[in-house]
């Protein structure tokens, strides 16, 4: 009777009317459809008016794994879209959209870390714990849902990145339900994905050449897009995992995958910092500590990427790391897109992109001095080139620079190697 009411087939299996149904309320929450929710409800429940209206343990979501409760209060080991659904819950959610039912407090939701390599265009299903079903240690969670027709056209229509992969695409990610910080990704045990009538392949192990520890597993988000139904089809996602103690949550996401090119493009357009903010952290640095009865008067920064041993060509950091030397972004990119870790590679600490930095002011000497492999960066935020170890092996009496002088000592004999530069930009 709904789906005649807003013009829908109905014919076909009671499971297909159910998802049709649930489809209906996630997709056209219009005012009339919802009073004709109330108009069945009232008519099939009109002789148990006396019974309490069954809430809903939580607010309802027609994408969502949890179970429901049914009258008793117990709950039914079937999962929300099965063809076993309670349907007074559809009543239950109309009339908490309206306010009606007693305000209850929300509990934390789960929050996924961002990824930088992944743009989220849609949110299709919420961070959703997995309910064990029952006391087996191998469990299965299933979802049904559809794509929108918007939805459907920008998958169509994206680029590939790579034979048969969509630039847009739809992906599970999974982590632990800590609700405390945005969580990673990880994996339950004995994970399984199956999409409709095939399985996903998902990540396998790292083997590990140290005796005694585990190999470990990259958790990645799963693309599933490639096994979808990019129609008005519903899609089947059943997700088996072990139930050992650890509790998880899944959640669906339409996502625009980036490059490690766009990213740079992105971090070249937003994340310079001028040069003379970075002079003036250099003389941050050296400052003299008025405690400390050794000053230093020059710190060396080398113009060799410690990543590929290669000469810088964009020099980046992340805005927390407390040292000078630089990485080059185009390669530290690189790497993270096809195994991320973002870890700074000079000091070891986390360098996630979102703090990342390009230095305008070793960008600028990059330019400017082109036969040297380090620079001393001096008190005054000035530079001079330090030569190769071959240059500086065969020409031991070049001019030494001195704080305090204004002129360098001149050399004891004539010197052919190139001279410091003090103060040069």
């Amino acid at each position: 009777m709904l789906l005649g009411f807003v013009g829908r087939s109905k014919s076909g299996l009671k499971h297909e009317l159910v998802t049709r149904a649930l489809q209906l309320v996630q997709f056209d929450c219009s005012p009339e459809l919802f009073k004709k929710i109330k108009e069945l409800y009232e008519t099939r429940y009109a002789k148990k008016s006396s019974e309490p209206v069954p809430q809903p343990h939580r607010p309802l979501d027609p994408l969502t794994m949890h179970s429901t409760y049914d009258r008793a209060g117990t709950v039914p080991r079937t999962p929300l879209t099965g063809p076993n659904i309670d349907y007074p819950v559809l009543y239950g959610k109309y009339l908490n959209g309206l306010g009606r039912l007693p305000a209850k407090t929300l509990k934390p939701e789960v929050r996924l870390v961002k990824l930088p390599f992944f743009n989220m265009l849609d949110e299709l299903l919420k961070p959703t714990e997995l309910v064990p079903q029952n006391n087996e240690k191998l469990q299965e969670s299933p979802c049904i849902f559809a794509l929108t027709p918007r939805q459907v056209e920008l998958i169509r229509n994206s680029r590939e990145l790579q034979p048969g992969v969509k630039a847009v695409q739809v992906v599970l990610r999974i982590c632990y339900s800590d609700t405390s910080s945005p969580q990673e990704d990880q994996y339950p045990p004995n994970i399984a994905v199956k999409v409709n009538h095939s399985y996903c392949s998902v990540p396998g192990y790292y083997p590990s050449n140290k005796p005694g520890v585990e190999p470990k597993r990259p958790c990645r988000p799963i693309n599933l897009t490639h096994l979808m139904y990019l129609s008005s089809a519903t899609n089947r996602i059943t997700v088996t995992w072990g139930n050992y103690g650890k509790s998880y949550s899944v959640a669906l996401y339409l996502v625009r995958q980036l490059t490690s090119s766009e990213l740079l493009q992105r971090l070249k357009t937003i994340g310079v910092k001028h040069p003379e903010l970075c002079k003036a952290l250099v003389k941050e640095k050296l400052r003299l500590d008025p405690d400390s009865e050794i000053a230093t008067t020059g710190v060396r920064v080398s113009l060799i990427c410690p990543l590929v041993k290669m000469r810088l060509s964009v020099p980046c950091r992340a805005e927390t790391c407390a040292h000078l030397q630089c990485f080059d972004a185009v390669f530290y990119l690189q790497m993270n897109e096809k195994k991320p870790t973002w870890m700074c590679p000079v000091c070891d600490k986390p360098a996630p992109y979102d703090q990342l930095i390009i230095d305008g002011l070793l960008s600028k000497i990059l330019s400017e001095c082109e036969d040297a492999d380090e620079i001393e960066y001096l008190v005054d935020g000035s530079w001079c080139p330090i030569g190769t170890e071959k240059e500086r092996s065969c020409s031991p009496q070049c001019p030494i620079l001195v704080l305090g002088e204004s002129q360098p000592r001149p050399p004891a004999a004539p010197c052919s190697a190139p001279a410091c530069i003090p103060g040069a930009w």
